[in-house]
């Protein structure tokens, strides 16, 4: 039942299972009486910084999580890091982080965590920001892997399911690189609009705390679904030197503005040159420059992509996102940890309606992975 997301968690055996249950306990139970589960005691700093946390995987130039934030290895928050890794850097270290729905098949770019966040029990999320294998043999209208940064259907639809999961029971904790939904035939074809859709409706039905922070790029979808307009309890946080905009600098460049790059690369004293040069000639001498003139054109317009890639992110900045309230604040690399754990115990800290039953409380998981009452 993992493939499908009905297994929630795994366990080896049975006394395993009850392991993973009084873990599940340790997260999600309320005491009667009260709003949320109570704090756990720990000896992890609330002020650790995660930046010299190391960072193992083999397949980037990162050793430490603090190089994912550094200007001079990573300047342009494009190079592909573990989310797993940062996530359990953030979390508490001496509470055990509990895995969720971590086989279910096609939404291998959204990791869930039952974790403990400054004592606080929290559903910490995270958008994985590596390619992932895509088994099988892939349509010829949908990605050959799952590309980093990005929701699929099956992906957002476990993103949805863990924040309905949480609501009302406990803070949500999303770490997002996340640059948007994909878009293909194929994952239309599989309801991404439809899930991408209980994402936005997740967090305006959501009761409780939910802190979003960036921590390389906030594009495109994500930026509708995961916005304050949607729940006055969202706090959202970016760490320095990450990107945010409706739409990247590259996209864009290609499609917005389309034809300031057209213009740009037709004004190149390079190309102009080559033109009058090519008005001028004749034969097989014109026929050598028109085809030179053809590669000059696409070298200059890949250069002009850039350039106004550049021009847009660096008007449409993170900076600029705190000036429009669409960020709430921008924090450094090594106050990462602190600034969550402030942020969770200031949501938990805001009254709470008591109109709705709370979840978590009693006995058995229900089939969107909460707990019925």
């Amino acid at each position: 039942m993992g493939p499908n997301g009905q297994a929630q968690y795994w366990a080896p055996d049975l006394a395993g299972a009850c392991d993973v249950l009084r873990s599940h306990y340790d997260h999600t139970y309320v005491v009667p009486g009260e709003s949320t589960p109570r704090r756990a005691a720990t000896s992890d700093p609330v002020d650790r910084d995660v930046c010299s946390y190391p960072h193992e995987i083999t397949d980037n130039d990162f050793h430490t999580v603090g190089d994912i934030f550094s200007s001079a290895t990573n300047p342009d928050r494009k190079k592909p890091f573990d989310i797993r890794t940062l996530m359990h850097a953030v979390a508490d270290q001496d509470h055990k982080v509990l895995e969720r729905w971590a086989g279910m098949a096609g939404a291998e770019t959204s990791v869930v965590f039952d974790a403990h966040l400054g004592g606080w029990p929290v559903s910490l999320i995270g958008i994985e920001s590596r390619p992932q294998p895509r088994p099988g043999f892939p349509p010829s209208d949908g990605p050959d892997t799952w590309t980093a940064g990005t929701l699929f259907p099956r992906s957002s639809k476990k993103t949805a399911r863990a924040i309905n999961a949480a609501s009302g029971n406990r803070p949500v904790v999303v770490l997002a690189n996340l640059s948007g939904f994909d878009g293909s035939p194929d994952s239309m074809r599989h309801l991404q609009l439809e899930y991408g859709a209980e994402i936005g409706r997740a967090i305006v039905n959501f009761e409780g705390p939910i802190v979003f922070c960036v921590v390389s790029r906030y594009h495109g979808g994500a930026f509708v679904v995961f916005s304050k307009a949607l729940n006055a309890e969202l706090t959202v946080l970016a760490v320095e030197g990450s990107f945010a905009s409706v739409i990247g600098g590259a996209p864009a460049a290609a499609v917005v503005f389309a034809g300031e790059v057209d213009s740009r690369t037709a004004s190149d004293p390079r190309v102009v040159a080559l033109t009058a040069a090519m008005s001028s000639a004749k034969g097989a001498q014109r026929a050598a420059l028109v085809t030179d003139l053809a590669q000059l054109r696409s070298s200059v317009r890949s250069q002009k992509l850039g350039e106004v890639a550049a021009e847009f992110d660096g008007v449409h900045s993170i900076e600029r996102a705190v000036q429009v309230g669409s960020v709430d604040a921008v924090i450094r690399a090594r106050e990462l940890r602190p600034r969550l754990v402030e942020a969770v115990e200031r949501g938990l800290a805001r009254p709470r309606h008591e109109e709705t039953p709370r979840r978590g409380s009693t006995t058995g998981p229900s089939d969107d992975g909460s707990m019925k009452e």
